[in-house]
């Protein structure tokens, strides 16, 4: 077989589309969940904590535990996961505290990002890398 500078160049072209066409379909996914969550509105930073860690031995059961204090509602993403959206909490009159802990799923290393609507209809958001070291959705 012949290859030549042409053929190479297709040949490259075609290994870069298939390489980012999964990030660039799970980042669209993950900003369809974050605009149907916020209707679109801005999302700012502070007011809300996320503790993860930062190596997680096994993707099967990554302790997450998330705080918004005056928050109605909090959501958590998993940016690599093969459907982003976790789980979402929400929040009545008579909670006594705007937090939770889980354990979530996690396919590989990732950020985790938590978007919070407070009581007065803004959003904000935090996110933290976790490093997994076995993967857990079929890794």
């Amino acid at each position: 077989m012949n290859l030549t500078r042409r053929g190479a160049l297709a040949l490259g072209a075609g290994f870069a589309a298939t390489v980012l066409l999964p990030a660039t379909a799970l980042h669209a996914a993950v900003d369809e969940a974050l605009a149907k969550f916020t209707g679109g509105a801005a999302v700012g930073e502070g007011g809300i904590t996320l503790s993860t860690p930062e190596i997680a031995e096994n993707g099967n059961t990554v302790p997450v535990s998330v705080s918004a204090p005056g928050a109605v509602a909090i959501m958590l993403l998993a940016e690599g996961n093969p459907s982003p959206g976790v789980c979402t909490f929400n929040f009545g009159p008579l909670a006594a505290s705007q937090s939770a802990t889980t354990r979530i799923r996690l396919a590989g290393t990732q950020r985790v990002i938590a978007v919070a609507k407070m009581a007065d209809g803004s959003f904000v958001q935090a996110a933290n890398e976790v490093k997994v070291t076995i993967g857990g959705c079929g890794g």
